[in-house]
């Protein structure tokens, strides 16, 4: 294996445990990061006084549900590594690391001072760009370049929203659905929703989650009346990006939609969002008010297609 380029995918992060505890500590770090929510002496008193104090006994409960030996993000992001590393061979390093939790993008990156690593590139799998996901990576990177003397040359990969590769990978997994459960009336494209105020001051989140589900809906011939782009897992009283998932659910329901198809292709790995809020809470709110078939179609995770495209975004900087 090459001592002298090492390969990070960084996904968002998980707790070490579907504990009380390690979902409090979680939820600190995650939620005290500026990028995530502006900190200042509110939101310190909020975060302290009340969120951490209410919130990790109702999470750890949903983490416990969805638990098998480890975190699905974490089981997954191992085998995304492990998938990618047997495509490259002996190209380079591929590590995992997580924004929050473990294993910590922060030690993944102290731990190559010592390998005499000439080259690292970064691979935030957030296929779109956001100043929440993405630029929380890159601010840990900056970190790590401001404490090192003998920097190796560092390639950063914003974002591959409209990656022909990415677009592929969820259209074929789409259709691979579609054969085998049929098509139901509508599909469901549900992105993770930021504040609208992040897009106001200049996020293109929003843009590029339109771009890809554009391109997708293209790629997969969908006329307008068949598809629909929400956005879920909302957090606090302002507004966020709309339309929401769940009440688009309600809505359909409601209205006489009795069969759904839902996919989250900004997750490249199934976690507790995907498999608790949208493969069964969503479900349950659908089925509820009138709807009778709803069916989620997984993350890409270490889909043989997901790996190929990761190849060839990192391939580039291989040389």
């Amino acid at each position: 294996m090459s001592q002298k380029t090492a390969i990070i995918l960084v996904n968002l992060g998980t707790p070490d445990a579907p504990t009380k505890p390690a979902v409090r500590k979680f939820l600190k770090e995650f939620l005290w990061d500026d990028r995530i929510i502006k900190r200042n002496p509110v939101w310190w008193m909020i975060l302290n006084g009340i969120v951490l104090n209410t919130r990790p006994k109702r999470v750890a409960k949903l983490y416990e549900s969805i638990w098998q030996d480890d975190s699905p993000i974490r089981t997954i992001g191992y085998q995304q590594r492990d998938a990618l590393q047997t495509q490259l061979k002996d190209k380079a390093r591929v590590m995992l690391a997580m924004t929050y939790g473990q294993p910590s993008l922060k030690d993944c990156l102290a731990s190559l001072e010592d390998k005499k690593i000439e080259k690292i590139i970064v691979l935030p799998l957030f296929p779109q760009y956001s100043s929440t996901t993405t630029a929380a990576v890159f601010d840990q990177v900056a970190d790590f370049i401001k404490q090192t003397r003998n920097l190796p040359e560092i390639q950063l990969i914003k974002d591959y929203h409209q990656d022909d590769r990415y677009i592929e990978a969820l259209a074929n997994s789409i259709e691979k659905h579609w054969q085998k459960n049929g098509k139901s009336e509508k599909l469901l494209l549900s992105f993770h929703g930021i504040p609208q105020i992040y897009v106001d001051k200049g996020d293109p989140y929003a843009q590029q989650v339109k771009n890809t589900v554009n391109k997708l809906a293209q790629k997969l011939n969908l006329a307008d009346s068949e598809y629909q782009l929400c956005f879920q897992s909302r957090f606090g009283p302002t507004q966020w990006l709309q339309p929401y998932t769940d009440k688009t659910l309600e809505q359909w329901a409601k209205s006489g939609v009795k069969s759904v198809d839902i996919i989250c292709p900004a997750f490249s790995a199934d976690c507790l969002e995907t498999l608790e809020e949208i493969s069964e809470e969503n479900k349950l709110l659908f089925l509820n008010n009138g709807g009778e078939q709803y069916s989620y179609i997984p993350a890409l995770n270490n889909d043989e297609l997901h790996i190929e495209m990761m190849k060839q975004l990192v391939e580039p900087w291989l040389v």
